[in-house]
Parts: C-alpha cells; sequence; structure tokens
C-alpha cells in the first residue's frame, strides 16, 4: 500500500520533477517507510512506500525494469501474486525481488492487457514502456485505490489523491455543477471519471488506459463487467446450497488477504460482515488475532458503539481485541484533520470514525482486514425490498436513496451552481437500463456494487487508513466473491430482512447472537444532531469570507439549517446540514478560496 505520482509532458519540455516530488512528500502518511522518484526526460514518476510485501530496497519503488525497458508506480497488493511469479518464471522471467510490483511488470511483459484480468487483489498503478513511449494506466475492478489525474499546459500529472495534485499547483478548482448535483442528491457519490472540481478526473474502475507519447488516447478498455444472469440451474439452486458454494469463496478471499510479510489484523464493528471475517481467519488457524473496535458518546439517546457485540467476537475467538472510546472533544479536535485527509468530500459520519481508529491500529500493526461492501453486494440496505415489485424500479430508487429531488435542489443552491437537467436521474436511468441484469434488485446491486460503493464506502476507508500508513483489505470485494454473488437470485439475498444468504452462511462459522441482532451502522450521533461547538463549527464555514465568495447555496436555505438542522434529516439518515457543510469545510481544508 503505497501513494503513487506522476508527470508526462507532451510537448518535449522536461517533466517537473519539483512537482512531482511535492506530490510525493504530500502523500508520505500513505507510505511513510521511503519514497522515490524516477526521471526520464518527458516524464517523472514519484512513489511513497509502505512496506507489506518483500520488505528489503529490492522492492522499492519507482521499480525500474531496465532489462524490459519498464518502469512502475504502483498501489495495493496482488493477492495471487505467488503463482503468478511461478507461471512467469516457468516462461522464462528472472526476479530480482519478491515483490508483487514486479510481478505486475514481468506479467505486463508477458500478456499484455491480458495480465490485468489474472490479478486478483486491489491496485492502481502506472507504466511506462521506454521502447514506445506509451503510459499505462490501470484500476482495480472496484477502485479500491484510488487514481486522480489533471491535464497541464504541457501534459498529464496523475495521483493517489485529489489533494496531492493540488498541492503541484496549476488546477482548475472551479466546481464541476453535474459532479455538485451528485454531491447533494447521491449522498455524496461523485462517479468517475468526475470529482467536485472541474481540473481533476479519476480513472474508472475496472479501466486500462494507454496513452501514446503525444498523449492521445491509443485505447481505454473496461476489463471487467460483473454478470447478473443465471442459469435456470442456479435459479433453481436451494438456499443451502448456495450457502455451501458461498461459504467455500469467502473463506479463500480471507485467506487470501492474509498474503503479507507482516501480521494482518481485523477492524471488528461487532456486526455480522466483520464478525465472519475473524470467524473465517479463526477456521484458518489464525490465534492471538488483533481485532480494533471504536465508540462514541451517547447522543440525543442514540448510543455511540457496539461494543457489546465486537466484545462478544472477542471473547468467542480469544482475539487480541482493542477498544478506543472516543470522547467528544477528542472527536471535535480531530475532524478538521479527517475532513483534509478526504480526496473529495464525504458526508458519512464514520470517516471520522475510521481516522480515529486507523490512528490506534497503526501504532501496532500495518495491515488489517475490513467488512466493507457486505451491504451492497449481498442486499443489506433497505432501498433493495421496495425494488423487488417496482413496475419503475428507477423511481423506487431514487424515492428511497436520493437526499433530494432536482426540483428541491433548486432551491437549496444559487443558481449559478444548478445543472441544467437531473443529472443523477439521467445517470441511474443510463445504469438500469444496461444489459445483464433484468431484475431491479439486481439493477440497484450491480450500481451500488460498481458506482456507489466505489466513491463512498470505499474511498472512504481507503482515504481514513491511509491517512495513518495503514493498509485495509476487504474481502467481501474480492472479484469472485461478487461474481459469484451476481449468480445468487435476489430472493435469497433480501431474506430475512436483507443480506439473507450471508447471514445463513455466517450463521454456519459465527455466534448467533451477533446474527440476530437488530441492524447496526458506525455511529456516531454527535454529527447527525448537530448542536453546540458543531453548529458553531459548520456555521462559521459556511458564513465565512471564502464561503461567501464562492456562493455555492441559497442563503435562506442555510438559514433554515442553522435554524433547526434535526429537523432536516435525509432518507439514509443524514444531515443536510453536515452535508452542505462538508463540502465547504472540505474546499476550504485544501486552500480553495472562494
Amino acid at each position: 500500500m503505497c501513494g503513487i505520482c506522476g508527470e508526462i509532458t507532451y510537448d518535449g519540455s522536461p517533466a517537473n520533477v519539483d512537482a512531482v516530488a511535492a506530490m510525493a512528500e504530500y502523500m508520505a502518511p500513505r507510505g511513510p517507510d521511503s519514497s522515490g522518484v524516477v526521471s526520464r526526460g518527458d516524464w517523472a514518476f514519484g512513489h511513497r512506500r509502505l512496506r507489506i510485501i518483500d520488505l528489503s530496497e529490492a522492492g522499492a519503488q519507482p521499480f525500474v525494469d531496465t532489462h524490459l525497458g519498464l518502469t512502475i508506480v504502483f498501489n495495493g497488493c496482488i493477492y495471487n501474486y505467488p503463482d503468478l511469479r511461478s507461471e512467469l518464471e516457468a516462461k522464462g522471467h528472472r526476479f530480482a525481488s519478491h515483490s508483487d510490483t514486479e510481478v505486475i511488470v514481468k506479467a505486463w511483459a508477458e500478456w499484455g492487457t491480458e495480465a490485468i484480468a489474472r490479478f486478483n487483489g486491489m491496485f492502481a498503478f502506472a507504466i511506462r514502456e521506454r521502447e514506445s513511449g506509451r503510459t499505462i494506466f490501470v484500476r482495480d475492478r472496484f477502485g479500491i485505490k484510488p487514481l486522480y489525474h489533471a491535464e497541464t499546459a504541457s501534459g498529464l500529472r496523475f495521483a493517489s489523491t485529489l489533494p496531492a495534485l493540488l498541492r503541484a499547483g496549476g488546477i482548475d478548482t472551479s466546481i464541476d455543477r453535474v459532479a455538485l448535483h451528485h454531491y447533494m442528491t447521491w449522498h455524496a457519490v461523485v462517479p468517475a471519471p468526475r470529482t467536485i472540481l472541474n481540473g481533476v478526473r479519476k480513472l474508472p474502475p475496472a479501466t486500462i488506459r494507454i496513452l501514446r507519447a503525444d498523449g492521445s488516447v491509443e485505447s481505454e478498455q473496461r476489463y471487467w463487467v460483473p454478470s447478473f444472469e443465471r442459469s435456470p440451474e442456479e435459479e433453481a439452486r436451494s438456499f443451502k446450497e448456495w450457502e455451501e458454494i458461498l461459504l467455500d469463496e469467502l473463506r479463500a478471499s480471507v485467506r487470501r488477504r492474509m498474503v503479507a510479510d507482516v501480521p494482518v489484523g481485523v477492524l471488528l464493528s461487532g456486526g455480522v460482515d466483520s464478525s465472519l471475517i475473524v470467524g473465517l481467519l479463526a477456521e484458518e488457524g489464525q490465534t492471538d488475532l488483533a481485532t480494533y473496535s471504536i465508540g462514541f458518546e451517547e447522543a440525543h439517546g442514540e448510543k455511540g458503539d457496539e461494543f457489546k457485540y465486537s466484545d462478544l467476537i472477542s471473547a468467542h475467538y480469544g482475539t487480541n481485541h482493542h477498544k478506543l472510546m472516543i470522547p467528544s472533544s477528542e472527536m471535535r479536535e480531530n475532524l478538521p484533520h479527517a475532513i483534509a485527509a478526504m480526496s473529495e468530500p464525504m458526508v458519512s459520519y464514520d470517516n471520522i470514525g475510521f481516522f480515529l481508529l486507523s490512528r490506534e491500529v497503526a501504532k501496532t500493526i500495518k495491515v488489517v482486514q475490513s467488512g466493507q461492501g457486505a451491504d451492497e453486494v449481498f442486499g443489506g440496505y433497505h432501498w433493495y425490498p421496495p425494488l423487488q415489485d417496482a413496475t419503475d424500479p428507477v423511481s423506487a430508487y431514487a424515492n428511497a436513496f436520493f437526499d433530494r429531488t432536482h426540483a428541491r435542489l433548486a432551491e437549496h443552491l444559487t443558481p449559478e451552481y444548478m445543472a441544467d437537467k437531473d443529472e443523477s436521474l439521467a445517470f441511474v436511468e443510463a445504469h438500469f437500463a444496461q444489459t445483464g441484469a433484468d431484475d431491479p434488485v439486481d439493477k440497484a446491486l450491480r450500481q451500488d456494487t460498481n458506482v456507489m460503493l466505489v466513491d463512498d464506502p470505499v474511498k472512504r476507508v481507503d482515504n481514513q487508513t491511509m491517512a495513518w500508513g495503514l493498509e485495509a483489505r476487504v474481502p467481501f470485494l474480492d472479484h469472485e466473491v461478487v461474481e459469484l454473488a451476481g449468480r445468487i437470485p435476489a430472493r435469497h439475498k433480501l431474506a430475512h430482512d436483507g443480506k439473507g444468504i450471508l447471514k445463513e452462511t455466517a450463521r454456519r462459522v459465527i455466534p448467533r447472537e451477533v446474527i440476530d441482532r437488530p441492524k447496526g451502522y458506525f455511529p456516531v450521533p454527535a454529527l447527525k444532531y448537530i448542536d453546540g461547538p458543531y453548529l458553531e463549527m459548520v456555521r462559521g464555514a459556511l458564513t465565512n469570507e471564502a464561503a461567501r465568495a464562492r456562493g455555492i447555496f441559497r442563503t435562506e436555505y442555510l438559514e433554515t439549517l442553522f435554524a433547526n438542522p434535526k429537523d432536516h434529516i435525509t432518507r439514509l439518515r443524514g444531515s443536510e446540514l453536515w452535508q452542505v457543510a462538508m463540502l465547504e469545510l472540505w474546499l476550504q481544508a485544501q486552500g480553495i478560496d472562494g
């Protein structure tokens, strides 16, 4: 797990090594162990390293293979790299390191674009070919690892984080109105390739983009498309048979994510998903497993922790458990740092939870497994059941998920920032219309797994864990697990109030008390019911000079929110005031003036 960056020029001018070094330096928390920059005339790559696999200097990056004429910067982990290495050695390749980075280089030389589908892992990387002058950019199937890019006057810059690009300068920081529509409508989800800034874009997940030396796009392909089609035999397969198949696949996924030259722990919320990971690791013979949980102060009658269940799992499996209770004052003190760590503005309250939990975890361990993705893959959210018999799936989805309608948004944004049409609804309509998923629930699951998940939960985990040099692995987003889930009929996923097939599979592994509990979520009550010092903080951010000069929100709308924040809660139990404040707080944290 690392931070990557670089610059390519198209006009013959030398790459700006100082800009690349500045981006790499800004990403030091992502890779605190070492750094490097390689420059060759019109291109320069930078890297920050977190040593996980091959801890020696042989695994340092940028990695240059002089024989093959390839240079790579890579962020992530290829879990099946030992098998790929053996296959490549049988074809005559010789290795100078024991890293998965070098496996990517040799695989690209051997198989070209066909190599990418062979990788099981999370990854974002750039490869420069010496002979052709081409640059190849690749991102994993679920965008677990980020890759941002920005056009410059002479070429292109790229980085693992958007703020790193800003530190190199020369970025158009005006607001993208379409992205703003998505942010305000779709609970802060801004689908690739857009970001909230006009001058920055992100490579879509499951994408290979090849640029010629002159900057033109030679090719761009999506190398993986999930299918929700199933055979008659799969449609008729019993629930119990699906349990057996799913359990085997989950075991394999968790096992894959143990590959490392350092210990691997678990972020244990106490829910079914993270508890199942602990149980499966125990089956694999893991002893004295390090597990970590976090809690917050109660607010307005809502409990701020789920220690009851994480304690139960810890005791059951004898883990080395660490509990962190965060007082409100400490949360308030660290909120600005958590916001600054975001590559894009996000509204979920658990950003601060992951930030503070990662701070503590990183003191003792470098790699953890986490339960993100299970709700999107196995149908755990409340907006899926209404879609089962929906005659208009798009409207049913929007009515359950969207924070506000297009008409309502026009009452909240000033005209300058209002999109010309309902961009968010149009996006959902187009996605639902794609072939490969006939069932309305499957359409929503496909979209959430490949769009919403990428630009909310997955991005949140990467940003906040990597702020402390902590690598988070997500076994529920193993592509073979997701492909299997796509073949399981929707009715099995929605059974037992959601995630039925996963819950019943988990029942074979973990205590039933965790499975039969009321559904929880990562609670931070003080940020849902904004008052006291939190209200003063957001009011200040939304009314200061920078915010007034920017003028995104109508004054009367803000005054309504300030008057009674608790009366303005979205369908997803989020605060409207927190949502609008997070945008301004993030823009100001990045030094973007109005």
